[in-house]
């Protein structure tokens, strides 16, 4: 039998038909479900539950008490805070079940989503977006957007770094960005 390449606490389950990438942890009574597919050097930490067919990208960090419902994709190098929420179904209903039809969500490369924030299903969060804690995400948001309330607005624009940027749109980290004509944000 080969030797794992990565790590899952005693305490977790993982089911059938999951592929886990190298060097990917897995801590304190966690739930990777059926059909997940999750990157290289993830952490996951305690009470984490991977909904059937979600994939999650290679450097994601999701804290403690996260649940990724299937229909959430999420790319490479996200950071999902403690207690961040997803949902997967637009009109809930306990006697209407949905079968599996699920809103797609899609968290870009490089997001991070605040500690108890929500992102309201069918919803694009952009590349390096940043949704501040307790944030409401109800619509899509740009790439590099900072967002914050209930609901979420954007109230500034953040470096790829995280840091916010200023109106030159250039980073003491050495990024400078271009507001195009559309109010989208470019790196240059």
């Amino acid at each position: 039998m080969a030797e794992k390449k990565y790590y899952v606490h005693p305490s977790s389950y993982v089911d059938d038909d999951v592929v886990i990438g190298e060097g990917t942890k897995i801590w304190h009574f966690s739930h990777i479900q059926k059909g997940a597919r999750l990157g290289v050097n993830c952490s996951l930490g305690q009470n984490v539950n991977i909904g059937n067919n979600v994939h999650i990208g290679n450097g994601v960090r999701i804290q403690n008490n996260v649940s990724v419902y299937e229909g959430v994709e999420i790319e490479d190098n996200v950071f999902c805070g403690p207690s961040c929420v997803f949902t997967n179904v637009t009109t809930p209903r306990a006697h209407f079940p949905v079968h599996g039809i699920y809103a797609k969500t899609l968290i870009k490369e490089g997001a991070s989503l605040g500690a108890n924030c929500t992102v309201v299903c069918g919803h694009t969060v952009g590349k390096s977006a940043l949704i501040g804690s307790g944030a409401v995400v109800a619509k899509d948001v740009k790439d590099y957007a900072l967002m914050v309330g209930v609901p979420a607005r954007q109230i500034g624009w953040v470096c790829e770094c995280g840091k916010r940027l200023d109106d030159t749109l250039k980073c003491d980290c050495g990024r400078t960005y271009h507001l195009n004509a559309d109010d989208t944000l470019s790196k240059e």
